[in-house]
Protein backbone atom coordinates (compact mmCIF):
# COMPACT_ATOMS: atom_id res chain seq x y z
CA UNK A 1 0.00 0.00 0.00
CA UNK A 2 1.35 3.44 -0.97
CA UNK A 3 1.26 5.73 2.08
CA UNK A 4 2.22 8.96 0.34
CA UNK A 5 3.81 10.25 -2.84
CA UNK A 6 6.13 13.22 -3.26
CA UNK A 7 6.62 14.78 -6.66
CA UNK A 8 5.88 17.67 -9.00
CA UNK A 9 2.35 18.51 -10.16
CA UNK A 10 2.53 18.23 -13.96
CA UNK A 11 -1.20 18.51 -14.71
CA UNK A 12 -4.10 19.73 -12.60
CA UNK A 13 -7.64 18.77 -13.60
CA UNK A 14 -10.99 19.31 -11.82
CA UNK A 15 -11.09 15.81 -10.30
CA UNK A 16 -7.49 14.64 -10.43
CA UNK A 17 -3.88 15.66 -10.81
CA UNK A 18 -0.87 14.02 -12.42
CA UNK A 19 2.03 13.80 -10.00
CA UNK A 20 5.46 13.32 -11.59
CA UNK A 21 7.50 11.13 -9.24
CA UNK A 22 10.96 10.67 -10.75
CA UNK A 23 9.61 10.48 -14.27
CA UNK A 24 6.52 8.39 -13.48
CA UNK A 25 3.18 10.19 -13.69
CA UNK A 26 0.64 9.05 -11.11
CA UNK A 27 -3.00 9.93 -11.74
CA UNK A 28 -4.36 10.85 -8.31
CA UNK A 29 -7.99 11.74 -7.68
CA UNK A 30 -8.36 14.71 -5.34
CA UNK A 31 -11.11 16.61 -3.55
CA UNK A 32 -11.71 20.32 -4.09
CA UNK A 33 -10.17 21.12 -0.72
CA UNK A 34 -6.89 19.53 -1.80
CA UNK A 35 -7.00 20.94 -5.34
CA UNK A 36 -7.11 24.51 -3.99
CA UNK A 37 -3.70 23.95 -2.39
CA UNK A 38 -2.01 22.61 -5.53
CA UNK A 39 -0.37 24.36 -8.47
CA UNK A 40 1.29 23.05 -11.62
CA UNK A 41 5.06 22.89 -11.31
CA UNK A 42 5.05 22.80 -7.50
CA UNK A 43 6.59 19.93 -5.52
CA UNK A 44 4.09 18.44 -3.05
CA UNK A 45 3.53 15.42 -0.85
CA UNK A 46 0.12 13.76 -0.91
CA UNK A 47 -1.20 11.12 1.46
CA UNK A 48 -2.65 8.40 -0.73
CA UNK A 49 -5.22 5.65 -0.60
CA UNK A 50 -5.35 2.90 -3.24
CA UNK A 51 -8.85 1.70 -4.11
CA UNK A 52 -8.85 -1.73 -5.72
CA UNK A 53 -11.63 -2.54 -8.19
CA UNK A 54 -12.06 -5.48 -10.51
CA UNK A 55 -11.23 -3.32 -13.50
CA UNK A 56 -8.87 -0.70 -12.06
CA UNK A 57 -6.50 0.45 -9.33
CA UNK A 58 -7.36 4.02 -8.34
CA UNK A 59 -5.27 6.40 -6.25
CA UNK A 60 -6.89 9.07 -4.07
CA UNK A 61 -4.74 11.87 -2.68
CA UNK A 62 -5.04 14.22 0.29
CA UNK A 63 -3.06 17.28 1.31
CA UNK A 64 -3.47 16.59 5.05
CA UNK A 65 -3.61 13.59 7.35
CA UNK A 66 -6.92 14.89 8.67
CA UNK A 67 -8.56 14.69 5.23
CA UNK A 68 -7.14 11.21 4.71
CA UNK A 69 -8.46 10.05 8.09
CA UNK A 70 -11.94 11.41 7.35
CA UNK A 71 -11.95 9.70 3.95
CA UNK A 72 -11.16 6.37 5.60
CA UNK A 73 -13.88 6.90 8.21
CA UNK A 74 -16.53 7.86 5.67
CA UNK A 75 -15.79 5.00 3.28
CA UNK A 76 -16.14 2.58 6.20
CA UNK A 77 -19.86 3.42 6.29
CA UNK A 78 -21.90 0.84 4.42
CA UNK A 79 -23.03 2.08 1.03
CA UNK A 80 -20.54 4.97 0.75
CA UNK A 81 -17.73 4.72 -1.76
CA UNK A 82 -14.70 6.86 -2.57
CA UNK A 83 -16.57 9.15 -4.98
CA UNK A 84 -19.13 10.22 -2.36
CA UNK A 85 -16.39 10.58 0.27
CA UNK A 86 -14.45 12.89 -2.04
CA UNK A 87 -17.61 14.91 -2.62
CA UNK A 88 -17.97 15.38 1.14
CA UNK A 89 -14.37 16.59 1.42
CA UNK A 90 -15.00 19.05 -1.40
CA UNK A 91 -18.15 20.40 0.25
CA UNK A 92 -17.07 20.85 3.88
CA UNK A 93 -14.11 20.74 6.23
CA UNK A 94 -13.34 17.61 8.29
CA UNK A 95 -14.11 19.61 11.45
CA UNK A 96 -17.56 20.68 10.18
CA UNK A 97 -18.37 17.13 9.14
CA UNK A 98 -17.34 15.68 12.48
CA UNK A 99 -19.34 18.31 14.34
CA UNK A 100 -22.42 17.52 12.25
CA UNK A 101 -22.11 13.81 13.03
CA UNK A 102 -21.41 14.36 16.72
CA UNK A 103 -24.42 16.67 17.07
CA UNK A 104 -26.74 14.51 14.92
CA UNK A 105 -27.15 17.39 12.44
CA UNK A 106 -29.01 15.47 9.72
CA UNK A 107 -30.02 18.65 7.87
CA UNK A 108 -26.36 19.60 7.37
CA UNK A 109 -25.39 16.12 6.21
CA UNK A 110 -28.20 15.88 3.65
CA UNK A 111 -26.89 19.03 1.95
CA UNK A 112 -23.66 17.23 1.10
CA UNK A 113 -23.39 15.72 -2.41
CA UNK A 114 -24.64 12.15 -2.66
CA UNK A 115 -26.08 12.10 0.86
CA UNK A 116 -29.79 11.51 1.36
CA UNK A 117 -31.65 11.33 4.65
CA UNK A 118 -31.24 7.57 5.09
CA UNK A 119 -27.54 7.76 4.29
CA UNK A 120 -27.11 10.68 6.70
CA UNK A 121 -28.79 8.71 9.46
CA UNK A 122 -26.55 5.72 8.70
CA UNK A 123 -23.46 7.96 8.87
CA UNK A 124 -24.47 9.20 12.31
CA UNK A 125 -25.30 5.69 13.49
CA UNK A 126 -22.01 4.18 12.34
CA UNK A 127 -19.60 7.05 13.03
CA UNK A 128 -20.86 8.96 16.04
CA UNK A 129 -19.33 6.63 18.63
CA UNK A 130 -16.01 6.64 16.75
CA UNK A 131 -15.57 10.39 17.07
CA UNK A 132 -14.89 10.37 20.79
CA UNK A 133 -16.60 12.01 23.73
CA UNK A 134 -14.44 15.12 23.50
CA UNK A 135 -15.69 16.07 20.06
CA UNK A 136 -19.26 15.36 21.04
CA UNK A 137 -18.81 17.74 23.98
CA UNK A 138 -17.45 20.40 21.68
CA UNK A 139 -20.41 19.96 19.36
CA UNK A 140 -22.79 20.35 22.29
CA UNK A 141 -21.33 23.77 23.06
CA UNK A 142 -21.77 24.86 19.47
CA UNK A 143 -25.29 23.59 18.92
CA UNK A 144 -27.15 24.26 22.13
CA UNK A 145 -28.10 27.34 24.09
CA UNK A 146 -27.90 25.55 27.41
CA UNK A 147 -24.97 25.38 29.85
CA UNK A 148 -21.47 25.03 28.41
CA UNK A 149 -19.57 21.82 28.96
CA UNK A 150 -18.65 21.38 32.59
CA UNK A 151 -14.85 21.44 32.58
CA UNK A 152 -14.43 24.07 35.30
CA UNK A 153 -15.68 27.56 36.11
CA UNK A 154 -13.46 29.29 33.55
CA UNK A 155 -15.19 30.13 30.26
CA UNK A 156 -11.80 30.28 28.56
CA UNK A 157 -10.85 26.83 29.83
CA UNK A 158 -14.15 25.42 28.60
CA UNK A 159 -13.57 26.92 25.18
CA UNK A 160 -10.00 25.61 25.14
CA UNK A 161 -11.09 22.05 25.91
CA UNK A 162 -13.77 22.13 23.21
CA UNK A 163 -11.36 23.48 20.57
CA UNK A 164 -8.75 20.86 21.47
CA UNK A 165 -11.47 18.24 21.01
CA UNK A 166 -12.06 19.66 17.52
CA UNK A 167 -8.44 18.96 16.61
CA UNK A 168 -6.77 22.34 17.13
CA UNK A 169 -3.39 22.62 18.85
CA UNK A 170 -3.31 24.28 22.27
CA UNK A 171 -0.39 26.48 21.22
CA UNK A 172 -2.45 28.01 18.41
CA UNK A 173 -5.63 28.23 20.46
CA UNK A 174 -4.36 30.18 23.47
CA UNK A 175 -3.18 33.34 21.65
CA UNK A 176 -6.58 33.60 19.98
CA UNK A 177 -8.51 33.03 23.21
CA UNK A 178 -6.37 35.55 25.08
CA UNK A 179 -7.21 38.13 22.46
CA UNK A 180 -10.94 37.43 22.93
CA UNK A 181 -10.96 37.18 26.72
CA UNK A 182 -11.89 40.04 29.00
CA UNK A 183 -15.09 40.95 27.23
CA UNK A 184 -17.30 38.68 29.30
CA UNK A 185 -17.79 36.16 26.50
CA UNK A 186 -19.38 32.80 27.21
CA UNK A 187 -17.54 29.62 26.24
CA UNK A 188 -19.90 29.17 23.29
CA UNK A 189 -19.16 32.69 21.99
CA UNK A 190 -15.41 32.22 22.47
CA UNK A 191 -15.53 29.03 20.42
CA UNK A 192 -17.45 30.65 17.59
CA UNK A 193 -15.13 33.68 17.48
CA UNK A 194 -12.03 31.50 17.65
CA UNK A 195 -13.24 29.31 14.77
CA UNK A 196 -13.86 32.42 12.67
CA UNK A 197 -10.32 33.60 13.44
CA UNK A 198 -8.84 30.24 12.40
CA UNK A 199 -10.73 30.41 9.09
CA UNK A 200 -9.16 33.80 8.32
CA UNK A 201 -5.63 32.43 8.68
Amino acid sequence: MIGYLRGVISHLMPEYCLLDVQGVGYRIFIAGSTRQKLSVGVTVSLFTYMHVREDALLLYGFSTQDEYDLFIRVTSVSGIGPKVAMGILSACSPTDFRLAVASNHIAFLTKLPGIGKKTAERIVLELKDKLGAGLAAGAAVLTTTGPAIAVNDSEVEQALQALVALGYNQNEIMPVLKGLDGAGHSAETLIRLALKEFVRR
